[in-house]
């Protein structure tokens, strides 16, 4: 019989598909990529129509040797890298290091599948095709661009930042969307409003129902100060409490929809605290194969980079018989509605979802280690829930009045779990209301209490890595393969820095991302980024030539870094002499730039090497006792204030103390755009910093 070759990118995938095929079958791994461009120059042509210069990758040169000896046994060649624009890269590249174009006696096939399984790995090989050079393109299109992108500026980056230093076409727009979040943040002025919640007795009953105050006369109404809701409770004085509406309802809860590589990293994120790049590298294991006890090496999930939520017919069908037999034919989502729920688009990939729907989370879990089980059964359960029936609630609204104003309580009781008997999202965990007893209209209702609380607005949220994620997928930034990698980049680059799950931007990630805006604003532009995916979308499907894309973007490229050179020439970024007096040689230190920020460093090196920590003082005195506020850094890189005699003084604070105290309740005050607000949260007292209006 003939002998068959098949080439896979992954060593783990190896000894999966192995146990699949017969004996006439060899599987063996490219190790990924095995041709790239050159790291010494761009590697690309300019001059020759943007030819791109690929070279055999460092190390890989014993792999191809291996490979061609392969490849003169065998008949056929499967090249059966992963199915998306990087796996058919790698199969072309493979093709011309191998030369497999110029075999004439044998014949060499592209193949790829969704999942690794036995019943994929054999339909693959009976439809096997060529090269979607389309697909191709469109990889070789984004690395191009990238390359131009990095070659050009980090130069730059490092002339007037430091060494090491990088620019990338989604990673620079990423960081832009942190600092301006934290722009947003530090310009952010809290606003004051209040809530008032009425604790209310029925006939007979000792345990209070608590509604919350609506508005008056049938209208809503935001209670917005002190002496607003001081009105209020005065009309609320002596006000009798009847029920005006009873209004019973249902509610229903849609299933989620089966996994993306957005929503699965988010979903871990949230649920997991996994990093994107930890779900990756879970979910590729899952993926590639995993010896569970009974079954042998199989691949337990499909492939995991995917923006897809189709899912195929004879995985939906096999859901729906599981679910029939292990909860009951009244759990099992109709068909019309699957097909809503992410069912039968005719696109390329399928969602996330696990191989065999039969293999549930406890069967496997001796198999896998403690991370991959708590990814698959994330993976299992949304699935699962994705082809069963909503949840259903009963709901109760109730509207109090008293006087003209009005109160509202609700209540909610879960009636049919549906999907949620094996499913609840984190962000979506109930909170019910509960009422007592039967209420009616017309009920007299005693007051027990009035309970007001003071709020004020909060400011927008950091990114996480999951909402960073999010924000990139619904700009249209990036696809699925490049979140991971990107949020990775910017983090090692120390551009931005993770505590507690918030991304904060360092002072490095600071002059970087303003280099970026100042001199290259339109690659750090969102809409500039998103159109240039929409772009490659269209050469990945073939109606966009990818030099087409290349030869519009390089000159505009080539006059903004010209410009930004000759802009940077002028500027000197002299090392800054400090008042510190070096205590090893006498000299004044001065302040450097490092990849953690600014610290004190001897003008004598290499002579002298000391160095110190750099403590920038902001002229303001420490509220506890007298000593100078200086500006600091957490572990990982955030800025904070804190009085120079830690530890001795615990002072600290997270936005900038001003030398002003509160009028009110004698608190420090703190800086916060163009106001002074008091730092303590329960006085609320602010003012404008230059006009000293009270607000």
């Amino acid at each position: 019989m003939a002998n068959s070759l098949v080439i896979v990118e992954s060593p783990a995938k190896v000894k999966t598909i192995r146990k699949f095929l017969g004996s006439n079958y060899t599987v063996d791994a490219s190790n990924g990529h095995v041709r790239d461009l050159p790291k010494s120059t761009m590697g690309i042509s300019v001059e020759n129509d943007y030819e791109p210069k690929y070279i055999t990758i460092r190390g890989k040169g014993d792999i191809l040797a291996k490979l061609r000896k392969e490849v003169k046994k065998a008949d056929k060649i499967y090249l059966a890298t992963d199915p998306d624009r990087e796996g058919e890269a790698i199969s072309w590249h493979l093709m011309k290091a191998l030369k497999l174009d110029e075999l004439k006696d044998k014949k060499i096939y592209r193949i790829s599948f969704n999942e690794i399984t036995k019943n994929a790995v054999k339909t693959a090989l009976k439809n096997p095709r060529d090269i979607d050079m389309n697909l191709v393109d469109a990889q070789q299109a984004r690395r191009i661009l990238d390359r131009m992108m990095g070659y050009t500026i980090s130069p730059l980056l490092w002339a007037k930042v430091k060494r090491g230093l990088s620019a990338g076409r989604v990673q620079s727009v990423a960081l832009r969307m942190i600092c301006d979040r934290e722009d947003e943040i530090s310009a952010f002025i809290p606003e004051e409003y209040w809530n008032l919640e009425a604790d209310l007795l029925q006939k007979g009953s000792k345990k209070a129902l608590r509604a919350k105050f609506y508005g008056k006369n049938g209208e809503r109404l935001a209670i917005s100060g002190k002496e607003q809701l001081d009105g209020i409770l005065n009309e609320l004085e002596g006000q009798t409490y009847t029920v005006t509406e009873v209004k019973p309802g249902q509610r229903t809860k849609k299933p989620p929809i089966p996994f993306t590589t957005s929503t699965l990293q988010q979903e871990a994120s949230k649920v997991l605290n996994f990093s994107t790049q930890k779900t990756m590298r879970l979910a590729q294991q899952l993926y590639e194969g995993v010896d569970v006890k009974g079954h042998g090496t199989i691949g337990l999930i499909t492939y995991l980079r995917t923006d897809s939520t189709r899912i195929a017919e004879e995985a939906d069908q096999a859901a729906r018989a599981y679910i029939g037999s292990a909860y009951g034919e009244n759990y099992v989502l109709k068909e019309e509605q699957a097909r809503k729920n992410g069912g039968k688009i005719q696109d390329a990939h399928e969602a996330i979802r696990p191989t065999d729907i039969t293999l549930t989370p406890v069967q496997v879990k001796e198999s896998l280690s403690r991370d991959q089980f708590r990814l698959y059964q994330l993976i299992w359960k949304r699935f699962a829930a994705s082809r069963m029936q909503p949840a259903i609630y009963d709901t109760t609204s109730v509207k109090v009045g008293a006087g003209d104003y009005e109160f509202s309580l609700s209540a909610s009781r879960l009636a049919f779990d549906g999907f949620m008997s094996v499913y609840v999202q984190e962000d979506e965990k109930e909170e019910g209301g509960t009422l007592f007893g039967k209420l009616e209209k017309g009920d007299v209702l005693t007051l027990s209490a009035l309970e007001p609380s003071q709020h004020f607005t909060q400011p927008p949220a950091h990114y996480t890595e999951a909402s960073l994620v999010k924000a990139l997928e619904e700009q249209g930034i990036g696809r699925p393969s490049t979140y991971a990698p990107t949020i990775t980049t910017i983090l090692a680059r120390r551009y931005v820095t993770k505590e507690n799950k918030n991304l904060y931007v360092t002072e490095l990630g600071e002059a970087v991302n303003g280099i970026m805006k100042n001199c290259f604003a339109s690659i750090v532009d969102t809409n500039f980024t998103a159109n240039m995916e929409l772009l490659l979308d269209k050469v990945a499907d073939g109606s966009v030539k990818w030099k087409t894309i290349v030869e519009n973007f390089y000159p505009d490229l080539d006059e903004a870094v010209k410009e930004a050179e000759k802009t940077l020439e002028s500027v000197k970024i002299a090392d800054e002499v400090s008042d510190v007096v070096c205590d090893q040689c006498g000299r004044q230190m001065v302040i450097k730039y490092g990849p953690h920020g600014k610290f004190l460093a001897c003008p004598g090196f290499p002579d002298c090497k000391n160095t110190k920590p750099y403590l920038e003082k902001i002229g303001v005195a420490c509220p506890k006792c007298g000593k100078d506020v200086v500006i600091k850094k957490t572990k990982k890189g955030r800025k904070y204030y804190g009085c120079e005699a830690n530890p001795e003084c615990d002072f600290m604070s997270w936005q900038k103390p001003s030398s002003e105290t509160c009028p009110q309740c004698g608190s420090y005050m703190v800086e916060k755009g163009s106001k002074l607000l008091c730092s303590n949260e329960q006085c609320g007292y602010s003012t404008n910093i230059k006009t000293k209006t009270v607000e």
